[in-house]
């Protein structure tokens, strides 16, 4: 019997990309390309010409492979197609597809605020950002994400990457200069503690190119990364010097 539910391509099948697949599959027939990737049960592994025919397109690939992605698929996209990338950062994915993309096809940056080790329980409460292009209704977008359990966002990408750069890029600067230091288990802790090496262990396999872009391609993250390692200098002279502040959680 043919499978009459609409169809996604979905390229790249890296970590995000198979997490994606699960939950997608169940309502969609999603054609997947990645000629590195393994096998992933309930998906069809196509060509990139296949993937690229479909009514929707999700570009699950690294930021810095976007503009290549987008340039490799732009004369294989169905007239009226709507093209979604699933970065950390917005402005420069957004440029990107914006030039390499035709006009014919439909735009929305998305960023989901999880992936598979926050959301591992699944993604009923989990947030997602969705940046339309000028023109292009994300409603049918939004929609589904509701109906997969997610709070929906709107936003434009130069608002998106100011916030991110607050959110994201600080939290994972953070959180992998702690996972650097490899500090053995204590045999007791506190709750301050404890959240914090959660929050580390989160982003603790994440990719290097993954943190490259959140640091590196977010126009915002530079400057703020900057006002940190100046405050933590500020701070570590005052204690070299004695006046810190006394102890406590």
């Amino acid at each position: 019997m043919a499978d009459d539910r609409k169809q996604i391509g979905l390229i790249g099948l890296g970590a995000f990309g198979r997490f994606a697949a699960g939950h997608l599959a169940p309502h969609f027939e999603i054609l997947g390309h990645d000629p590195q990737a393994l096998p992933v049960e309930g998906i069809s592994h196509v060509s990139l010409r296949e993937a690229a025919s479909c009514p929707v397109i999700v570009l699950a690939v690294p930021v810095q492979a976007l503009a290549q992605t987008c340039r490799d698929i732009a004369s294989r996209l169905p007239e009226g197609a709507l093209v979604l990338d699933v970065a950390s950062v917005k402005v420069e994915p957004m440029r990107a597809m914006r030039e390499a993309l035709p006009a014919h096809v439909r735009i929305i940056g998305t960023h989901p605020l999880f992936g598979p080790q926050s959301a591992a329980t699944g993604l009923a409460g989990q947030s997602i950002v969705l940046c339309p292009d000028a023109g292009v209704d994300a409603a049918p977008v939004a929609a589904l994400c509701e109906r997969l359990g997610l709070d929906v966002h709107l936003s434009d990408p130069d608002t998106h990457d100011r916030a991110m750069a607050n959110v994201q890029a600080l939290t994972h600067l953070v959180s992998r200069v702690i996972a650097e230091l490899d500090i053995s288990p204590p045999p007791y802790t506190t709750k301050s503690y404890d959240l914090l090496r959660q929050a580390t262990d989160l982003v603790r396999n994440d990719s290097d190119e993954l943190f490259q872009a959140i640091e590196q391609l977010n126009p915002y993250a530079a400057s703020l990364r900057k006002r940190f390692f100046e405050a933590a200098r500020a701070f570590d002279g005052r204690l070299d010097a004695g006046s810190g502040a006394g102890s406590g959680e």
